[in-house]
C-alpha cells in the first residue's frame, strides 16, 4: 500500500502514452497546484511523435527516473491515447515495483496498472491533468480524486446522482478491485502482462468501441479462460458505445446478459467511472466488497486491507 500524499507532495507529471495536446501543460500543471501538490514536470509531458508522446526511450525514462527520484512522492499521469504497452521491454520493471509509489490514471494507463495489480501492489484509476483536471472538476470528481490523492478512499463508493445502477447478475463476492479498460485488458493476454483475476472483482470500462468489438472483446475474454476464478464483474462507463442508428446491432446490454451473465458469479452494471465526468477514483488492488443484487460497491477499511 502506498504512502498517501501529503499537501506539498513532489509529484511528477508524465506522459507514457500520447502526446498532450496544443496548449493543455500550463492549465494541467496549474491544476495540480490548485490541488495543493508541487508539480515536476518530465520531457514526455513536451515531446511529440506522431501519436505517442516522444520517444519510447524518452517515455521509458521518464516512468523509471519518477519512480528512482526519491524527492518524487507520486506519479500523475497527463493523459493516456496509445504506446504504454511500448514501453514494457525497456522498463525495470522489478525497480518499478521496489520503489512503489502512488500512481495515477487510466485509459491506455490500464498497462501500468496491470503491473502492479499483479504484483499485489496498489494504484490509482484515476482523473488526469490534461484530460479532465485542467479543466475545472465537477463536485463529485473531486471529492473522490482528492480521497485518492490525500487518503480516505474506502467505505461504499456511491454513484453520481441521477446514475442508476443496473444487476446483470445478483450475488455477493469479496476480493480485490483490479482492472481498467476492457481493450487494453484484452490486448493483454497472450503476454507476460496479462491480467490475473484468479479470487478479484474485476472492473471495466471502454471508450469509442461498438457493441460487436465489446462483444468480441469480452468473448475473448471467456473464451481464453482469463475469467477463470473471477469472483465478481463492476462495469463503469462504456463511453460512445452505443449501436449506431443506420445499423443492426444488439445493445450493450444484451451483450453484457449473454456473456457475462452465464460466468456464475455477480456483476454490476453502470458504476460511475471511466472515460465520462463525474467520475469516480478506484484504488486497484485493494479489497472490495460487491452486492450486485443490491448494486453496492465498498472498499474494505484497512484492517481488512482496503484502501487508504
Amino acid at each position: 500500500m502506498p504512502t498517501a500524499l501529503a499537501p506539498g507532495a513532489r509529484v511528477a507529471l508524465l506522459a507514457p502514452s500520447g502526446p498532450l495536446p496544443e496548449d493543455r501543460l500550463e492549465p494541467a500543471v496549474a491544476a495540480v497546484r490548485a490541488l495543493g501538490l508541487d508539480p515536476v514536470v518530465y520531457p514526455s509531458a513536451r515531446l511529440r511523435r506522431g501519436y505517442l508522446a516522444g520517444p519510447d526511450e524518452i517515455r521509458a525514462a521518464d516512468i523509471q527516473n519518477a519512480f528512482a527520484d526519491d524527492d518524487i512522492d507520486g506519479v500523475l499521469c497527463l493523459r493516456g491515447g496509445y504506446g504504454a504497452q511500448r514501453l514494457f521491454p525497456l522498463l525495470d520493471t522489478g525497480a518499478l515495483l521496489a520503489q512503489h509509489k502512488p500512481f495515477f490514471g487510466y485509459s491506455d494507463i490500464t498497462f501500468f496498472h496491470i503491473l502492479f495489480q499483479n504484483a499485489g501492489l496498489r494504484s490509482f484509476h484515476a482523473p488526469m491533468p490534461s484530460t479532465e483536471w485542467y479543466k475545472g472538476l465537477d463536485p463529485y470528481t473531486e471529492h473522490w480524486l482528492r480521497a485518492a490523492l490525500f487518503g480516505g478512499l474506502f467505505g461504499p463508493l456511491p454513484n453520481c446522482e441521477g446514475a442508476p445502477r443496473r444487476t446483470i447478475a445478483p450475488g455477493r463476492a469479496e476480493g480485490p478491485l483490479v482492472g481498467g479498460n476492457l481493450s487494453l485488458i484484452a490486448s493483454a493476454l497472450g503476454t507476460p502482462y496479462a491480467l490475473d483475476v484468479r479470487g478479484k472483482i474485476l472492473f471495466l470500462e471502454d471508450v469509442g468501441e461498438a457493441p460487436y468489438r465489446v462483444d468480441g472483446m469480452l468473448n475473448h475474454l471467456v473464451n481464453s479462460g482469463a475469467l477463470r476464478g473471477c469472483r465478481g464483474i463492476v462495469l463503469g462507463y462504456f463511453t460512445d458505445c452505443d449501436p449506431r442508428p443506420d445499423k443492426d446491432s444488439l445493445t450493450l446490454e444484451q451483450v453484457f446478459q449473454d456473456l457475462l451473465a452465464p460466468l456464475g458469479i455477480p456483476v454490476l452494471a453502470g458504476l460511475s467511472c471511466g472515460h465520462s465526468e463525474p467520475t469516480l477514483s478506484l484504488p486497484l488492488g485493494a479489497v472490495a466488497a460487491l452486492d450486485a443484487g443490491a448494486g453496492t460497491l465498498a472498499i474494505l477499511p484497512d484492517e481488512k486491507g482496503g484502501a487508504l
